[in-house]
């Protein structure tokens, strides 16, 4: 589809003047800063950080294969899903539109922006409802968020269903591409560059284990980038996150992932013999959705034994179920020991009756 994405931004943000360094409006190599009131006595961190990132700008467009102009860097996913909030929705106006249940912070963004958050409940093992996404959307639609890998159910969506919602809405689609490194669908990045409303969110918390250090990734048409780089704060990645993001981005990932996903088959398969065990999930992510008779009572009982997994019971379409991450091998023996414990006291306390 067409559009002109411009006129889907704020007005006010359409007209910003963004705060400016002297280092955004200088282009070559500085010798002497005098430009930024820092201390001149070198720490290692005396000086305000690359506002560009420009390294690490770099570095991913060479794995990913995406034009360094098409990248945005953010402190973690969250901040460039609020920063299209801010650009894109006008509160009290405009909406957005989301799938359900999926990652939280979708709504919760919403809501801080004052911005109506519409949901559409996932079909039958998490199916993607994309005619009912479609025509969720009206008017005052800005954004659509589309989580593939999905949180918290694990499943990855097909391109067709996926491009055919982009295709078909006059709004911003967000494909969440936090799991991607998981599923052997791959992922949909290369698409910003010929879909003008198109936004794919990655993170480096995930598959490269960098949660700490809180970077994600939005790969989008340049415009995009550039207006998202206007409303941002203007040294929003540190030092220190961006040397060490650039050190670790030098060693492939490929063994670890393997290694997860291995894991995964062997946790989803052993959880599935066990007898309070309703429903595992198939997952394309570093995780595993799992329905079982008493999810309050398991989650009590894991804790006990110093291990927390997520309880998402009380989230709408995923009654009964708990969320458990893909942890190394000593770690899912140690977890698979503990349900094998419960399974034992739960027919224990059966047999009494």
């Amino acid at each position: 589809m067409d559009m002109d994405i411009s006129g889907l931004v704020r007005d006010n943000i359409r007209n910003l003047c963004p705060y400016s360094t002297a280092r955004d409006e200088y282009q070559g190599k500085i010798g002497i800063f005098l430009d930024a009131n820092e201390s001149p006595y070198d720490t290692g961190y005396n000086r305000y950080p690359d506002p560009r990132q420009t390294a690490v700008k770099e570095k991913l467009s060479e794995i990913k294969g995406i034009p360094v102009g098409n990248i945005f860097l953010g402190n973690g996913s969250d901040e460039p899903i609020d920063l299209l909030f801010r650009v894109f929705c006008n509160p009290g106006k405009d909406n957005a539109v989301a799938m359900a249940p999926s990652y939280g912070m979708y709504a919760v963004a919403a809501d801080i922006n004052g911005v109506e958050m519409r949901s559409v409940p996932l079909g039958e093992d998490f199916s993607l409802p994309a005619d009912e996404i479609i025509a969720a959307c009206d008017k005052n639609t800005k954004l659509v968020f589309l989580c593939s890998p999905n949180n918290p159910s694990g499943n990855a969506y097909g391109r067709a269903d996926l491009m055919r919602i982009v295709d078909s809405v006059n709004a911003i689609v967000i494909i969440d591409e936090a799991y991607v490194d998981f599923s052997p669908k791959g992922s949909l990045r290369a698409e910003v560059l010929e879909h003008g409303n198109l936004v794919i969110l990655q993170t480096l918390s995930k598959a490269w284990g960098l949660a700490g250090l809180r970077m994600g990734v939005a790969f989008a048409q340049e415009y995009i980038i550039r207006v998202m780089s206007m409303v941002k704060y203007p040294y929003n990645i540190n030092q220190a996150t961006q040397e060490l993001v650039l050190k670790a981005l030098q060693t492939p990932i490929d063994d670890k992932v393997k290694e997860i996903i291995a894991q995964r088959e062997a946790v989803s398969a052993e959880l599935a013999t066990l007898t309070f065990v309703r429903k595992v999930y198939h997952s394309d992510a570093n995780f595993i959705l799992v329905r079982v008779e008493d999810a309050d009572g398991l989650y009590g009982h894991l804790l006990k034994d110093g291990i927390i997994v997520r309880n998402r019971n009380k989230v709408p379409g995923c009654k009964g179920c708990l969320r458990i991450t893909v942890g190394l091998a000593g770690e899912n023996a140690k977890l698979i020991r503990s349900l094998r414990r419960y399974e034992q006291l739960k027919e224990t306390d059966s047999s009494r009756i």
